[in-house]
């Protein structure tokens, strides 16, 4: 079962609320996710991104790119 979002998005990037919905539908839980990112060298902590996905803070043009990367997407395809 997918959790609600308690709060309402802000408007400081457009790919944050695209990226929440591909990592839901793909099964992967923020933590593991957060995980991967950092992995893959991207340094964010659970509070930094879930401000991402919340909208109330901007992407960086690597998260972008690495979010893309795990939930396999084109870029392009976070900012319909």
């Amino acid at each position: 079962m997918l959790k609600i979002r308690k709060a309402e998005y802000g408007k400081c990037n457009i790919v944050g609320k695209n990226i929440e919905q591909l990592r839901k539908k793909a099964g992967i839980k923020q933590k593991d996710f957060i995980s991967k990112m950092q992995i893959l060298g991207c340094d964010i902590n659970p509070s930094s991104y879930s401000k991402l996905e919340g909208q109330i803070r901007i992407a960086t043009d690597k998260e972008v790119f690495v979010a893309a990367k795990i939930l396999n997407v084109s870029i392009d395809s976070l900012f319909e």
